[in-house]
């Protein structure tokens, strides 16, 4: 069974800087837990889960790239709270630039900013200047975004939905992998293969108990995943690999997901692997 993810309060939250933040990485909601978003430098947020929270309104006016998955809401959910959040401290700004595939855009548009679920923050407060603008991408597509100017990536993703993963370059040697939501991938493998990856946060939601639930929902269990990394080896030799995307349990009444047994993932994977953490920071210089 995937451990509970580890909760951080939201004072926990540095003011921002260089490289990459985890503000959420669980696959559920509950106390202290927050679903995926990560903070790239100030200013590119890869996903806009419930972890955008943990921003204050300052933070979050400063960002102006948002790089989507997918439409699930665990990964969007905070996208149009932040628009409302940030709606006057970016007055004469340019729009946020929301970047998604054509399938997810298209989804944000009829279900979520349709002045019925939500107001339509792609024309507020007017049409000739709204909060955000949609920008459809590509797999395979190379982006150049943030005052750092970062170096990112499309990758494929093999998921329920149209889905994505990104790649982040740092100046240092290796790349930053980021898989989305997916399942049993081998485009993703195979783009892999032509990066240096230093650094791989991929999903896996299920434990082995829940293989069928995994392979229907488009989601890893322990015995997929260990298969797939397989593909990685012996270039990703020197790759730290990164488990999310961990659905909390009940605790049996207590305020937090609880923490479970010692689980060997290295073992258990057939490579070195580490539970990501909320609060966890990557360096991306050399």
């Amino acid at each position: 069974m995937p451990p509970a993810p580890v909760p951080l309060p939201a004072e926990d939250v540095p003011a921002g800087g260089p490289g990459i933040l985890v503000l959420g990485c669980a696959g559920g909601l509950a106390a202290g837990c927050h679903t995926s978003a990560f903070l790239l430098d100030d200013d590119v947020l890869l996903d806009a889960g419930s972890g955008v929270g943990r921003l204050t309104v300052d933070q979050m006016a400063a960002i102006d790239h948002v790089l989507l998955s997918h439409a699930h809401l665990d990964h969007v959910l905070a996208l149009p709270l932040l628009a409302d959040a940030v709606l006057g401290a970016r007055r004469g700004r340019p729009p946020i630039q929301v970047y998604a595939l054509p399938a997810t855009l298209e989804v944000l548009r009829t279900h979520l900013f349709n002045h019925q679920l939500w107001p339509d923050f792609t024309r507020l407060p007017s049409a000739q200047a709204p909060v955000l603008a949609l920008q459809p991408l590509a797999v395979g597509q190379a982006l150049t975004l943030g005052a750092r100017q970062r170096r990112i990536r499309v990758l494929p993703a093999a998921h329920s939905v149209p889905a994505v993963g990104y790649a982040v370059a740092g100046t240092g040697p290796g790349w930053w992998v980021y898989t989305g939501d997916t399942g049993p991938n081998p485009a993703l493998w195979q783009a892999l293969r032509h990066l240096p990856v230093r650094d791989l946060l991929v999903e896996l939601t299920f434990g082995d108990d829940e293989a069928d639930l995994a392979r229907l929902s488009g989601h890893h269990c322990p015995a997929s995943l260990r298969q797939d990394l397989a593909a990685l080896r012996p270039q990703g030799a020197d790759t730290r690999l990164w488990l999310s995307h961990f659905k909390p349990r009940p605790a049996g009444g207590a305020a937090a997901a609880p923490a479970c047994p010692p689980v060997d993932w290295s073992a258990l994977l057939g490579c070195p692997a580490a539970p990501l953490r909320e609060g966890q920071h990557f360096a991306l210089e050399a």
